[in-house]
């Protein structure tokens, strides 16, 4: 094997590998979420129906779950007009939510899409490249 021929296939691992490792820090940061400001959150969002109806058992379901809670939580500030129409979330609510925890919860929600998006990218990759 020639010295190009290597260098290009650790160069094609590292490219179909990168998304999952961000999918790894994805899910740490979404697991530190639910355990060190999930109550900041709730005490941010406690007229919401969604925070009313789930509130006692948010964090304690398992790490599956918490993944779930804390993604769907970060719609909820991300896009808050939908889940203001479904109910799920109170207007006052989302003018009054502390702006360092919108940051935290929209870096999450980027490390999701980005590496849902990088995972996407790198299966077609493999499949068609």
């Amino acid at each position: 094997m020639t010295e190009e021929e290597f260098w290009k296939s650790w160069l094609v691992i590292w490219i179909l590998a990168w998304p999952f490792l961000l999918a790894i820090v994805s899910l740490t940061y979404s697991l530190y979420l639910s355990r060190c400001h999930l109550d900041a959150i709730k005490d941010a969002l406690k007229n919401s129906r969604y925070i009313y109806l789930w509130g006692p058992s948010l964090g304690r379901r398992g790490l599956i779950w918490s993944h779930y809670e804390m993604s769907k939580i970060s719609g909820m500030v991300a896009w808050p007009k939908t889940y203001i129409r479904m109910g799920d979330l109170n207007p006052v609510d989302v003018e009054n939510f502390p702006p360092q925890l919108k940051r935290r919860l929209l870096i999450n929600l980027t490390l999701m899409g980005s590496s849902s998006a990088g995972i996407l990218a790198a299966g077609l990759l493999a499949h068609y490249g």
